[in-house]
């Protein structure tokens, strides 16, 4: 690989890294387009690359967090570890099903997300929007700071963790973007401890991910070591900026980002 295919790598990297600092999520789903687009690598190739980056970035945008103490730790680690059982399979089956049926489901699921995104009521961190109306989300924190682990609440974040984990082995992302809504909906955590807990997921689920696509053969060291640097650097730059700018309008417009992304996807992969 080229000194100028590295500094791409990296300044891609670096996109993804600034999405991840700003929403909590949404950088693994942003990799692959901007690998497939830009440096023409096939979906196979492209995931793994991308889960390292945001893995890695991830990893450290936790620890900040941790340092913090925003990070609900005993959540990330029963949502991560239910979502690295499940990574080894989704890297599987991506190494068994064609490209251009993988690229559509890929788009199907920015699509998705863009759609859930410009649709979830603005604000509202506590309630699910799938609820009933002033029906309590399954996970409430107690009066000492703990969440209060009922039946319906572990039910709930393993299914985050299962999905998360299946997605981020099958194409290439941290998960972040089945996270930060799950979370949202199903707790009445923060948005600062729900984007924060969302990191520390995606740093495990994400490393279970890398580890099945190196055994594999299946991750280009060359390539995703600059791409994780340009990331993790610009994740900690960007940590700063999102204090400063409205989460409203963040989410709107990642939102429309995606769906714009899934129908250039879909282009693609039909021509």
């Amino acid at each position: 690989m080229s000194l100028l295919d590295a500094g791409l790598g990296a300044g891609l990297g670096a996109i993804v890294g600034l999405i991840l600092a700003l929403t909590g999520a949404g950088g693994g789903i942003l990799a692959i387009p901007l690998l497939v687009w830009v440096l023409h690598l096939p979906l196979q190739t492209a995931a793994p690359i991308g889960l390292a980056a945001v893995g890695l970035a991830s990893a450290m945008g936790a620890a900040v967090g941790l340092r913090q103490g925003v990070v609900r730790y005993r959540a990330a680690a029963f949502i991560g570890v239910t979502g690295m059982l499940f990574a080894p399979l989704g890297v599987a089956l991506a190494q068994r099903l064609p490209a251009q049926p993988l690229l559509l489901v890929f788009a199907a699921v920015m699509a998705w997300v863009g759609w859930r995104s410009l649709q979830a009521p603005q604000g509202d961190q506590g309630v699910s929007a799938d609820a009933p109306s002033g029906q309590p989300p399954p996970c409430l924190v107690k009066a000492d700071g703990r969440l209060d682990w009922t039946t319906p609440c572990a039910r709930a974040l393993a299914t985050t963790g299962a999905a998360s984990g299946l997605l981020s082995g099958l194409i290439g992302v941290g998960g972040g973007f089945v996270i930060v809504p799950a979370l949202s909906h199903r707790t009445d955590l923060d948005l600062r401890q729900v984007q924060a807990t969302s990191l520390a997921v995606i740093a495990l689920v994400s490393l279970s991910g890398v580890a099945s696509a190196a055994w594999h053969g299946a991750l280009d060291w060359a390539l995703a070591l600059p791409f994780a640097t340009g990331a993790m650097l610009a994740l900690l730059a960007g940590q700063r900026l999102a204090l400063a700018l409205p989460a409203a309008r963040l989410k709107q417009g990642f939102a429309w980002l995606m769906l714009a992304v899934a129908a250039s996807l879909v282009f693609k992969a039909l021509a």
